[in-house]
Protein backbone atom coordinates (compact mmCIF):
# COMPACT_ATOMS: atom_id res chain seq x y z
CA UNK A 1 0.00 0.00 0.00
CA UNK A 2 1.63 3.32 -0.77
CA UNK A 3 2.05 6.05 1.41
CA UNK A 4 0.78 9.48 0.83
CA UNK A 5 2.46 12.89 1.35
CA UNK A 6 0.48 16.11 1.06
CA UNK A 7 3.61 18.50 0.00
CA UNK A 8 2.34 22.66 0.73
CA UNK A 9 4.60 25.41 0.95
CA UNK A 10 5.05 29.31 1.46
CA UNK A 11 2.20 30.01 3.32
CA UNK A 12 3.34 33.56 4.53
CA UNK A 13 0.41 33.38 7.23
CA UNK A 14 0.26 36.62 9.47
CA UNK A 15 0.66 39.09 6.16
CA UNK A 16 -1.80 41.78 6.25
CA UNK A 17 -3.14 41.05 9.50
CA UNK A 18 -2.69 43.28 12.33
CA UNK A 19 -3.59 42.11 16.11
CA UNK A 20 -5.58 45.67 16.45
CA UNK A 21 -7.11 46.50 12.81
CA UNK A 22 -8.39 50.27 12.38
CA UNK A 23 -10.76 49.82 10.11
CA UNK A 24 -13.07 46.21 9.84
CA UNK A 25 -12.63 44.98 6.20
CA UNK A 26 -11.37 42.33 3.77
CA UNK A 27 -7.97 41.31 4.64
CA UNK A 28 -5.23 39.10 2.35
CA UNK A 29 -4.08 37.53 5.82
CA UNK A 30 -7.62 36.20 6.46
CA UNK A 31 -7.65 34.77 2.65
CA UNK A 32 -4.06 32.88 3.61
CA UNK A 33 -5.64 31.64 6.67
CA UNK A 34 -8.43 30.13 4.68
CA UNK A 35 -6.08 29.00 1.61
CA UNK A 36 -3.96 27.50 4.21
CA UNK A 37 -6.89 25.58 6.07
CA UNK A 38 -8.26 24.17 2.00
CA UNK A 39 -4.69 23.52 1.14
CA UNK A 40 -4.74 20.88 4.69
CA UNK A 41 -7.78 19.29 3.83
CA UNK A 42 -6.38 16.32 1.67
CA UNK A 43 -4.86 15.45 5.41
CA UNK A 44 -7.69 16.53 7.44
CA UNK A 45 -9.67 13.88 5.58
CA UNK A 46 -7.81 11.17 5.95
CA UNK A 47 -6.01 10.95 2.26
CA UNK A 48 -3.12 11.56 3.07
CA UNK A 49 -1.11 11.02 6.58
CA UNK A 50 2.48 13.12 6.40
CA UNK A 51 2.68 16.57 5.95
CA UNK A 52 5.47 18.34 4.23
CA UNK A 53 5.42 22.43 4.69
CA UNK A 54 8.20 23.66 2.23
CA UNK A 55 9.14 26.48 3.72
CA UNK A 56 8.16 30.14 5.04
CA UNK A 57 4.80 29.07 6.81
CA UNK A 58 5.02 32.98 8.20
CA UNK A 59 5.57 35.75 6.33
CA UNK A 60 8.76 37.04 8.27
CA UNK A 61 11.28 35.32 10.61
CA UNK A 62 9.89 37.66 13.75
CA UNK A 63 6.34 36.89 14.53
CA UNK A 64 4.10 38.29 17.49
CA UNK A 65 3.13 35.65 20.11
CA UNK A 66 -0.63 35.34 19.04
CA UNK A 67 0.45 34.37 15.81
CA UNK A 68 2.53 32.15 16.53
CA UNK A 69 -0.41 30.57 19.20
CA UNK A 70 -2.45 30.38 16.28
CA UNK A 71 -0.42 28.69 13.80
CA UNK A 72 1.43 26.06 16.12
CA UNK A 73 -2.06 25.36 18.18
CA UNK A 74 -3.40 24.25 14.84
CA UNK A 75 -0.70 22.27 13.53
CA UNK A 76 -0.57 20.83 17.63
CA UNK A 77 -4.46 19.30 16.53
CA UNK A 78 -3.20 18.06 13.19
CA UNK A 79 -0.36 16.41 15.02
CA UNK A 80 -2.90 14.81 17.61
CA UNK A 81 -5.07 13.37 15.18
CA UNK A 82 -2.11 11.38 14.12
CA UNK A 83 -0.64 12.89 11.10
CA UNK A 84 3.31 13.43 10.73
CA UNK A 85 4.04 16.94 10.26
CA UNK A 86 7.38 18.42 8.69
CA UNK A 87 8.80 22.02 8.83
CA UNK A 88 11.47 23.60 6.23
CA UNK A 89 12.02 27.20 8.07
CA UNK A 90 12.43 29.02 4.68
CA UNK A 91 14.23 32.90 4.38
CA UNK A 92 11.23 34.69 6.09
CA UNK A 93 11.84 32.58 9.32
CA UNK A 94 15.09 31.14 9.23
CA UNK A 95 15.71 32.67 12.68
CA UNK A 96 13.63 34.28 15.43
CA UNK A 97 10.90 32.39 14.88
CA UNK A 98 9.28 30.96 18.83
CA UNK A 99 9.04 27.46 17.77
CA UNK A 100 9.54 25.87 21.07
CA UNK A 101 5.86 24.63 20.98
CA UNK A 102 6.14 22.62 17.97
CA UNK A 103 9.20 21.26 18.83
CA UNK A 104 8.22 19.50 22.28
CA UNK A 105 5.40 17.61 19.86
CA UNK A 106 6.44 14.13 18.84
CA UNK A 107 4.75 14.21 15.35
CA UNK A 108 6.04 17.42 14.45
CA UNK A 109 9.74 17.68 13.52
CA UNK A 110 11.56 20.69 12.16
CA UNK A 111 14.53 21.14 9.70
CA UNK A 112 16.10 23.16 12.71
CA UNK A 113 19.26 22.23 10.95
CA UNK A 114 20.59 19.70 8.48
CA UNK A 115 19.01 16.30 10.15
CA UNK A 116 17.13 13.24 8.58
CA UNK A 117 14.00 11.86 10.39
CA UNK A 118 12.22 8.85 10.04
CA UNK A 119 8.99 7.64 10.39
CA UNK A 120 7.14 4.33 9.63
CA UNK A 121 3.48 4.28 7.67
CA UNK A 122 1.65 1.09 6.55
CA UNK A 123 4.50 -1.03 6.87
CA UNK A 124 7.16 1.61 5.01
CA UNK A 125 9.97 3.48 6.55
CA UNK A 126 10.31 6.93 5.25
CA UNK A 127 13.25 9.10 5.66
CA UNK A 128 13.25 12.99 5.41
CA UNK A 129 16.27 14.42 5.22
CA UNK A 130 16.45 18.37 4.73
CA UNK A 131 18.28 21.37 6.18
CA UNK A 132 16.70 25.31 6.72
CA UNK A 133 17.50 28.14 4.08
CA UNK A 134 20.97 28.07 3.15
CA UNK A 135 21.83 31.83 0.87
CA UNK A 136 25.03 30.48 0.15
CA UNK A 137 23.47 26.84 -0.81
CA UNK A 138 25.74 27.08 -4.51
CA UNK A 139 28.90 26.25 -2.34
CA UNK A 140 27.64 24.39 0.64
CA UNK A 141 24.82 21.98 -0.36
CA UNK A 142 27.46 19.28 -0.34
CA UNK A 143 28.32 19.61 2.65
CA UNK A 144 24.61 20.68 3.89
CA UNK A 145 23.65 17.40 2.66
CA UNK A 146 26.04 15.16 3.69
CA UNK A 147 25.32 17.00 6.91
CA UNK A 148 21.74 15.40 7.27
CA UNK A 149 23.22 11.99 7.68
CA UNK A 150 21.32 10.38 5.47
CA UNK A 151 23.86 8.24 4.56
CA UNK A 152 23.77 6.44 7.72
CA UNK A 153 19.90 5.94 8.15
CA UNK A 154 17.79 2.76 6.45
CA UNK A 155 14.80 3.35 4.88
CA UNK A 156 12.36 1.74 2.19
CA UNK A 157 11.99 5.76 0.62
CA UNK A 158 13.66 8.64 1.26
CA UNK A 159 12.57 12.12 0.52
CA UNK A 160 14.77 15.61 0.36
CA UNK A 161 13.34 18.53 1.64
CA UNK A 162 14.81 22.29 1.14
CA UNK A 163 13.83 25.80 0.59
CA UNK A 164 15.94 26.56 -2.08
CA UNK A 165 15.66 27.86 -5.68
CA UNK A 166 17.26 24.70 -8.46
CA UNK A 167 18.57 25.66 -11.54
CA UNK A 168 15.93 25.54 -14.34
CA UNK A 169 12.79 26.88 -12.04
CA UNK A 170 10.87 29.63 -13.16
CA UNK A 171 8.84 32.62 -11.86
CA UNK A 172 6.91 35.80 -12.66
CA UNK A 173 4.49 36.37 -15.88
CA UNK A 174 7.94 36.47 -18.72
CA UNK A 175 9.21 32.92 -17.04
CA UNK A 176 12.77 33.91 -15.51
CA UNK A 177 14.52 31.02 -15.33
CA UNK A 178 17.01 30.99 -11.83
CA UNK A 179 20.61 29.98 -13.27
CA UNK A 180 23.79 30.65 -11.17
CA UNK A 181 22.72 32.59 -7.95
CA UNK A 182 24.77 31.87 -4.69
CA UNK A 183 21.18 30.70 -3.37
CA UNK A 184 20.79 28.49 -6.19
CA UNK A 185 21.32 24.04 -6.31
CA UNK A 186 22.91 23.43 -9.13
CA UNK A 187 20.84 20.60 -11.16
CA UNK A 188 24.33 18.15 -11.68
CA UNK A 189 24.30 18.53 -7.36
CA UNK A 190 20.56 16.79 -7.64
CA UNK A 191 21.97 13.49 -5.75
CA UNK A 192 20.35 9.98 -6.66
CA UNK A 193 19.04 7.94 -4.10
CA UNK A 194 15.72 9.86 -3.58
CA UNK A 195 12.25 9.31 -4.96
CA UNK A 196 11.82 13.03 -5.16
CA UNK A 197 13.27 16.64 -3.51
CA UNK A 198 10.90 18.80 -2.26
CA UNK A 199 11.37 22.38 -2.22
CA UNK A 200 9.61 25.79 -1.15
CA UNK A 201 10.62 29.41 -1.98
CA UNK A 202 9.85 29.16 -5.46
CA UNK A 203 5.76 30.50 -5.68
CA UNK A 204 5.02 28.96 -8.97
CA UNK A 205 3.98 25.04 -8.80
CA UNK A 206 5.99 23.22 -11.43
CA UNK A 207 8.26 20.22 -11.55
CA UNK A 208 11.88 19.85 -12.79
CA UNK A 209 13.00 16.59 -14.46
CA UNK A 210 16.23 18.06 -16.47
CA UNK A 211 18.54 20.30 -16.01
CA UNK A 212 19.57 24.07 -18.09
CA UNK A 213 21.44 21.56 -20.35
CA UNK A 214 18.56 18.90 -21.12
CA UNK A 215 20.33 16.34 -18.59
CA UNK A 216 17.83 14.50 -16.57
CA UNK A 217 17.95 15.30 -12.83
CA UNK A 218 18.98 12.29 -10.47
CA UNK A 219 16.10 13.01 -8.73
CA UNK A 220 12.67 15.24 -9.55
CA UNK A 221 12.42 18.27 -8.00
CA UNK A 222 8.74 19.46 -6.57
CA UNK A 223 7.81 23.25 -5.99
CA UNK A 224 4.42 23.29 -4.56
CA UNK A 225 4.50 26.94 -5.26
CA UNK A 226 2.54 29.08 -2.68
CA UNK A 227 -1.15 28.86 -1.85
CA UNK A 228 -1.79 31.78 -2.46
CA UNK A 229 -1.04 35.13 -4.28
CA UNK A 230 1.08 36.89 -2.79
CA UNK A 231 1.93 39.92 -5.70
CA UNK A 232 0.36 40.50 -8.92
CA UNK A 233 3.56 38.88 -10.85
CA UNK A 234 1.82 35.72 -9.93
CA UNK A 235 -1.92 36.20 -11.27
CA UNK A 236 -2.11 34.18 -13.58
CA UNK A 237 -0.50 31.16 -11.85
CA UNK A 238 -2.56 28.66 -10.51
CA UNK A 239 -2.01 28.06 -6.87
CA UNK A 240 -2.12 24.42 -4.48
CA UNK A 241 -0.54 21.65 -3.37
CA UNK A 242 1.06 18.15 -4.44
CA UNK A 243 -0.32 14.93 -3.16
CA UNK A 244 2.16 12.00 -3.40
CA UNK A 245 2.43 8.70 -3.65
CA UNK A 246 5.50 6.73 -2.27
CA UNK A 247 6.34 3.65 -2.95
CA UNK A 248 9.11 1.11 -1.90
CA UNK A 249 12.28 -0.06 -4.65
CA UNK A 250 16.15 -0.63 -4.74
CA UNK A 251 16.73 3.05 -5.32
CA UNK A 252 15.37 4.96 -3.04
CA UNK A 253 11.36 4.64 -3.40
CA UNK A 254 9.58 6.04 -6.03
CA UNK A 255 6.99 8.44 -6.28
CA UNK A 256 4.17 9.60 -8.32
CA UNK A 257 2.15 12.71 -7.56
CA UNK A 258 -1.03 14.59 -8.12
CA UNK A 259 -1.15 18.73 -8.18
CA UNK A 260 -4.18 19.30 -6.83
CA UNK A 261 -5.05 22.97 -7.39
CA UNK A 262 -6.84 25.40 -4.87
CA UNK A 263 -9.66 28.46 -5.23
CA UNK A 264 -7.89 31.94 -4.73
CA UNK A 265 -9.22 34.84 -5.05
CA UNK A 266 -8.72 36.16 -9.10
CA UNK A 267 -6.45 39.13 -9.13
CA UNK A 268 -6.96 42.18 -11.93
CA UNK A 269 -5.13 44.36 -13.54
CA UNK A 270 -7.51 47.16 -13.95
CA UNK A 271 -6.57 50.21 -16.92
CA UNK A 272 -7.99 53.44 -16.99
CA UNK A 273 -7.66 56.78 -18.41
CA UNK A 274 -8.72 59.42 -14.89
CA UNK A 275 -9.94 62.13 -17.38
CA UNK A 276 -10.49 65.33 -15.71
CA UNK A 277 -14.22 65.32 -14.75
CA UNK A 278 -14.66 63.43 -11.08
CA UNK A 279 -18.33 62.58 -12.19
CA UNK A 280 -17.46 60.77 -15.48
CA UNK A 281 -14.47 59.33 -13.45
CA UNK A 282 -16.82 57.84 -10.53
CA UNK A 283 -19.15 56.23 -13.13
CA UNK A 284 -16.67 54.93 -15.50
CA UNK A 285 -14.79 53.38 -12.36
CA UNK A 286 -18.21 51.72 -10.60
CA UNK A 287 -19.10 50.11 -13.89
CA UNK A 288 -15.37 48.63 -14.43
CA UNK A 289 -16.04 47.24 -10.79
CA UNK A 290 -19.44 45.95 -11.48
CA UNK A 291 -18.24 43.86 -14.02
CA UNK A 292 -15.13 42.09 -12.25
CA UNK A 293 -15.84 39.07 -9.66
CA UNK A 294 -16.58 41.27 -6.69
CA UNK A 295 -14.13 39.34 -4.16
CA UNK A 296 -11.51 40.19 -6.96
CA UNK A 297 -7.53 41.80 -5.56
CA UNK A 298 -7.54 44.91 -8.45
CA UNK A 299 -4.85 47.00 -9.09
CA UNK A 300 -6.30 50.11 -10.47
CA UNK A 301 -3.64 51.15 -12.86
CA UNK A 302 -4.18 54.83 -14.32
CA UNK A 303 -2.74 56.11 -17.39
CA UNK A 304 -2.00 59.63 -16.45
CA UNK A 305 -1.49 61.38 -12.95
CA UNK A 306 -5.05 62.21 -11.99
CA UNK A 307 -6.13 65.89 -11.03
CA UNK A 308 -6.76 67.01 -7.62
CA UNK A 309 -10.48 66.41 -8.03
CA UNK A 310 -10.09 63.29 -9.24
CA UNK A 311 -6.77 62.27 -6.71
CA UNK A 312 -9.83 62.77 -3.73
CA UNK A 313 -12.04 59.63 -5.05
CA UNK A 314 -8.85 57.69 -4.84
CA UNK A 315 -8.04 57.61 -1.11
CA UNK A 316 -9.10 54.62 1.25
CA UNK A 317 -12.25 55.82 2.13
CA UNK A 318 -13.83 56.68 -1.26
CA UNK A 319 -12.54 53.48 -2.78
CA UNK A 320 -14.63 51.46 0.50
CA UNK A 321 -17.30 53.27 -1.08
CA UNK A 322 -16.99 52.65 -4.42
CA UNK A 323 -15.89 48.86 -4.46
CA UNK A 324 -17.75 45.93 -3.48
CA UNK A 325 -17.04 45.76 0.33
CA UNK A 326 -15.20 41.82 -0.44
CA UNK A 327 -12.93 43.61 -3.14
CA UNK A 328 -9.48 44.87 -2.51
CA UNK A 329 -8.09 47.91 -3.96
CA UNK A 330 -5.13 49.31 -4.78
CA UNK A 331 -3.99 52.57 -7.23
CA UNK A 332 -0.46 53.17 -8.97
CA UNK A 333 -0.02 55.65 -11.57
CA UNK A 334 2.98 56.89 -13.26
CA UNK A 335 3.71 60.89 -13.08
CA UNK A 336 6.45 63.20 -13.35
CA UNK A 337 7.88 61.68 -9.73
CA UNK A 338 7.28 58.18 -10.72
CA UNK A 339 4.99 55.53 -9.57
CA UNK A 340 2.38 56.80 -7.09
CA UNK A 341 0.39 53.57 -5.32
CA UNK A 342 -2.95 54.35 -2.56
CA UNK A 343 -3.91 50.95 -0.75
CA UNK A 344 -7.20 50.38 0.22
CA UNK A 345 -6.76 50.90 3.48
Amino acid sequence: MPVRVLFLSDTHLGLDLPSRPRIERRRRGDDLFETFERALAPAVSGEASIVVHGGDLFYRSRIPAWLAERVFSRLAELADQGLDLFWIPGNHERSGVPRGLLLTHPRIRVFDRPRTFVVRRDGLDLALSGFPFAPDVRTSFPALLAATGHADVEADVRLLCFHQAVEGARVGPVGYTFRDGADVVRGRDVPAGFAAVLSGHIHRAQVLDRDLAGRPLAAPVLFAGSTDRTSFAERNEPKGTFLLELERNARGGIASWEFRELPVRPMVDLELDPGDDAVSFVARLSAAFSRLDPASLVRLRLSREPSSAVAELLGAEALRLSAPPTMTVSVAWRGAFGRRELPKE
